[in-house]
């Protein structure tokens, strides 16, 4: 069951909604009773449909299930009551403090690539590095916007030529989208795009359940590039404490050297400019 299914006509009730909700989590009505306060009698009612929360008692209930602030906005509406979370584009009037807090981030992060990306890894800001970085690469202008990370790994006319340790990339980044999927739930269209990655040739099906990969702090991400292996790793930020849609859902991945060797290829690569050698 899809929740966002209330938005494109099907009527959900509330005590459907939660129920789903409860299983995702595995929580029982006990166990969810003693995280919020609520009496399991109360949990019972709201669930089958005899008793209808106030708001308070309905958001406490969220907070409880760790419900993401888009489908707790649909947990309201099928309640009777108005959205309390803006679902306002990312770039809107109200996210300005988050957007420039991003751009100082993605300027601080110069000369290593830096993105900011929505819940679906498209690629909303970047800074100066990023696309010269990639460019060194492929033709980044052939890439039609906007730019989707997980397809540019992926996609043999994109990096994937280009990374020395693809299955092991490959499967972790598979494993990232279930981990980083917002409130830990793989929606309708992170499932597509899953499939879409599924459908490059020789992807194979098992990477979609990873495994762990040895006792290293990190899976290097390897570029290679005139014979010589780049090693990067990734740190993601994301906001702390959201109280819009957009601020929840957006994330920052800063790209770092991992050894001194690419550090130094890193700066040489970056003086001479974007080309585009083969592997």
């Amino acid at each position: 069951m899809n929740p966002s299914n209330i938005r494109t006509g099907m009527t959900l009730d509330l005590g459907v909604l939660l129920r789903h909700w409860r299983d995702l989590r595995g929580t029982s009505q006990l166990d969810l009773s003693l995280d919020t306060g609520i009496s399991q009698r109360q949990i019972s009612f709201i669930e089958s449909g005899r008793s209808v929360p106030n708001r308070e008692t309905l958001m406490a209930i969220a907070r409880g299930l760790d419900v993401p602030l888009r489908e707790r906005n649909t947990l309201l509406l099928a309640a009777g009551y108005a959205p309390m979370f803006s679902e306002s584009a990312w770039d809107s009037v109200e996210m300005k403090s988050v957007t420039d807090a991003l751009t100082r981030i993605l300027r601080q992060h110069e000369p290593f690539p830096a993105v900011v990306m929505d819940r679906y890894w498209n690629v909303l800001m970047a800074n100066e590095c990023a696309p010269r970085f990639f460019g060194c690469f492929i033709d980044m202008s052939a890439r039609q916007g906007p730019r989707n990370m997980l397809h540019l790994m992926f996609d043999p006319q994109g990096m994937r030529p280009f990374i020395a340790n693809w299955p092991d990339v490959a499967r972790s980044l598979f494993e990232r989208v279930y981990r980083e999927s917002i409130g830990r739930v793989v929606d309708e269209k992170t499932k597509a795009l899953l499939a879409e990655l599924l459908a490059y040739p020789d992807v194979e099906n098992q990477w979609r359940n990873p495994v762990a990969l040895g006792f290293t702090p990190v899976i290097p991400l390897g570029f290679v590039r005139e014979g010589r292996v780049l090693n990067y790793f990734s740190m993601v930020t994301t906001v702390g404490t959201p109280q819009t849609v957009a601020a929840q859902e957006l994330r920052v991945e800063c790209i770092f050297p991992a050894d001194e060797a690419t550090e130094a290829l890193h700066a040489e690569m970056m003086a001479v400019g974007a080309g585009h050698p083969a592997a």
